[in-house]
């Protein structure tokens, strides 16, 4: 592959670095959805009736090979939000249990562990990690410190939102797993950007998109389940519960026919991971990663220098948040916008998140393979007019 930033067609005079948040699909994974567009519209009856359950294991068979894990115990879901649903609705909490999330965890995921130990009694409890991170041994111990008798679940992202870190979950599963805590990994960013394989962290369920760093169509993603999981696991909304095609049952029919969809999405992901593998999985970390760590070092001379965490791949990966000098309290996210973040995008056309995260203000680029050092220095060069405003 020569130029894979000629595969996206983003529109002219915007600068894109929010791949994070809403990953464009490049021209490759468009087209193979176009072609399972026109198999669907050509004979509806035939390919979801006939064809879909077989197209949808052969799919689900591919992206287990990339995350590293059996196809068998994963199912397709529109997002990581609903994977995280699909987990809340099926472990049982009862009064007085804990579940146990860290400062850094996103939003919508602290609501739903919020209702599901509403409905039961129970209660979240939130794990303040040391900054910047810098050990990993030292996360962990801050995670079991709010560990009691009563933690029930500990839910954790693999690599988290608005701080854009990456955090040790295989040492927090494993160790959770030998005192017998159900563990949900928060995985929508950690696709693609991290090398680790789902089959060497033994948590329970594994919540992710396939939308953001893996540029499959937007409205993908998956959730895996531990094997001891699958029987009876319930969806959260109900349909038929069995495959349209007669086949033998399976624990996916309640989830991967939810009525009448559109599946081209979920069936053009292993076109995403065709078109990043003929790139190079491990030269696209290195290429983002590197294109961060210059945004990195760049809004660090806005500030006092201070970061999230140390300057490793072992810590961010193709996205960095970096904490910018601003007051603003107005910076919900992905809420209404800081003031700066919509200054970028009216002035400058710059598609980037500004974040309010407990008392900072973060900065939050992401770098794909569209991504250039020019569309960086755009940033730099309008945050520097920004700043003089300011003054």
């Amino acid at each position: 592959m020569d130029s894979p930033a000629q595969s996206w067609h983003l529109q002219d005079g915007v600068t894109y670095l929010n791949h994070g948040s809403f990953g464009p699909s490049p021209e490759p994974v468009l087209a193979a959805r176009w072609e399972w567009i026109d198999r669907l519209e050509s004979e509806p009856m035939d390919f979801l009736v006939r064809q879909l359950a077989g197209h949808l294991d052969a799919a689900t068979d591919r992206l287990g090979k990339f995350v590293g894990c059996s196809g068998d115990n994963l199912i397709f879901v529109p997002n990581a939000t609903a994977g995280m649903n699909i987990a809340a609705t099926n472990i049982p909490l009862s009064e007085g249990d804990e579940v146990l999330l860290t400062d850094h965890e996103y939003g919508a995921v602290v609501r739903i562990w919020g209702q599901a130990c509403q409905q039961a009694g129970a209660k979240t409890v939130l794990a303040r990690l040391p900054l910047p991170l810098t050990n990993r041994g030292d996360v962990v111990e801050a995670v079991f410190e709010r560990v009691t008798p009563r933690t029930k679940v500990i839910v954790i992202s693999h690599v988290t939102s608005q701080t854009a870190v990456c955090l040790p979950v295989q040492e927090v599963c494993e160790r959770a797993r030998e005192q017998g805590i159900t563990t949900v990994v928060d995985g929508p960013h950690a696709v693609a950007m991290s090398c680790e394989r789902i089959d060497t962290i033994p948590c329970d369920f594994y919540a992710a998109s396939c939308h953001k760093w893996l540029s499959a169509p937007l409205g993908t993603g998956f959730l895996y389940v531990r094997s001891r999981h699958k029987q009876g696991l319930k969806p959260t909304m109900w349909s038929w519960g069995k495959s349209l095609t007669g086949a033998a049952p399976s624990w996916k029919d309640e989830f991967h026919w939810p009525g009448t969809f559109d599946p081209t999405g979920y069936l053009s992901v292993p076109a995403a991971i065709d078109f990043l593998e003929s790139f190079g999985v491990q030269k696209f970390r290195d290429v983002t990663h590197g294109l961060a760590q210059q945004a990195r070092a760049k809004l660090q001379t806005y500030g006092d220098g201070s970061t999230l965490s140390a300057d490793s791949p072992d810590w961010y990966g193709s996205m960095v948040s970096v904490p910018f000098p601003d007051e603003t309290e107005q910076a919900t996210f992905p809420g209404d916008m800081h003031p700066l973040q919509a200054w970028l995008w009216e002035k400058h056309r710059i598609e980037v998140p500004i974040i309010r995260w407990k008392e900072q203000t973060l900065l939050r680029v992401s770098c794909h393979l569209y991504t250039e050092p020019e569309h960086l220095d755009q940033l730099f060069t309008a945050l520097d007019e920004w700043v003089n405003i300011d003054q």
